[in-house]
């Protein structure tokens, strides 16, 4: 008896989670159809006809459009309207596009989304000439939304986050960049736990926050409900990246669009997974560890052998559990904002971020 009844439970749980999920998508499909429109049209600003399929390249590649949404929702929980919305989203989505081209180019990474990157495809001179193509246009974004002045310097501020925290995430890399004298000289031979969230809401959080922060400004929404609004995106964005963390060690390619390991191919100590791991480790599968970090080379080999050191630890639980906690801290915030259907669907959106699979 009590078998059928864990049974069924499961099976709730699970129509649940396939309900939520498929809720989700369908706004997420919905509002890709009103901003998709204004991200064209702002990427083909002072941009030839020639030029247009390069530059178009990397926002055709798809994506969730989960920061437009969410910028969408945070307006709409504050009975604003979707229409003045959209410029200001279209604008944040091209600003993390923005930042995924460098991202690429600075981790050398070959897939995006299952994809080619940009610089993979057409090389690293001309990403980076289509990455100041989107610098630019993440502004005429701005300018054609509400409170443009505000936006601007919200998009300004989060670049500048973003920056931050990619560098951190750089010398948080236990080798390669030699030629590079500044990561030799101040690079981390560990981390703190400090460290780690400093990296995380600088180079994650600080984006997502400012989703939620515009599209309450937008709705001219009160002080307290921008505030309990950039809460929630703060500790969404945290929690985020901590699941992005687990996905790398634990996911799978098909469902993740990227390839598993790609941290320890790149030498990270800035994974959640790691950080727990090493905490764990004897001093031993510390040192062994840390020796597949430090190699000039890292084989597909090397990677299986890490995983394997990590798969013996709990650090996958203990890190599922930390982003757990963010978000709880995320719908918290909510208990601030008027109580209707969109309330709900980021509570839901918060759900879905720790459990999703890619």
């Amino acid at each position: 008896m009590e078998n059928n009844n864990s049974k069924e439970e499961i099976n709730t749980n699970n129509k649940k989670n396939n309900n939520t999920e498929e809720k989700i998508r369908f706004f997420l499909e919905k509002w890709t159809k009103l901003v998709d429109p204004k991200i064209k049209e702002i990427l083909s600003l002072s941009v030839s006809k020639r030029m247009q399929k390069l530059i178009n390249y990397q926002v055709a590649m798809g994506g969730k459009r989960f920061r437009p949404a969410l910028t969408i929702a945070s307006c709409l929980v504050c009975n604003g309207k979707i229409e003045d919305a959209l410029y200001p989203a279209a604008g944040l989505e091209i600003l993390h596009n923005y930042t995924l081209i460098y991202d690429d180019i600075i981790d050398n990474s070959e897939l995006r989304r299952g994809k080619p990157t940009v610089w993979f495809n057409f090389g690293k001179s001309i990403a980076q000439c289509i990455g100041m193509d989107y610098g630019a246009s993440i502004f005429q974004a701005a300018n054609r939304s509400k409170n443009s002045f505000v936006i601007s310097e919200i998009f300004s501020k989060t670049i500048k986050n973003v920056v931050e925290g990619e560098i951190l995430d750089i010398l948080f890399e236990q080798s390669k960049r030699e030629d590079e004298k500044y990561i030799m000289k101040n690079r981390y031979k560990n981390i703190t736990e400090d460290d780690y969230l400093k990296m995380v809401s600088k180079k994650t959080s600080s984006l997502i926050c400012a989703c939620c922060e515009v599209g309450a400004l937008v709705a001219e929404a009160r002080e307290s409900e921008i505030k309990a609004l950039k809460n929630y995106g703060f500790n969404l964005g945290a929690a985020f990246q901590i699941k992005d963390d687990i996905l790398d060690i634990f996911g799978e390619e098909k469902d993740f669009g990227k390839k598993i390991g790609k941290d320890i191919e790149e030498r990270k100590l800035g994974n959640v997974v790691i950080f727990h791991a090493l905490k764990e480790f004897s001093s031993k599968e510390k040192e062994e560890f840390l020796k597949i970090l430090r190699k000039d080379k890292i084989e597909s080999q090397d990677i299986k052998k890490a995983v394997n050191l990590i798969k013996k630890t709990k650090a996958q639980e203990r890190s599922f559990s930390f982003g757990e906690k963010y978000i709880e801290r995320a719908k918290e915030s909510l208990k601030k904002l008027p109580k209707n259907k969109w309330n709900e669907f980021l509570s839901e959106i918060a759900d879905f971020v720790i459990k999703r699979k890619k």
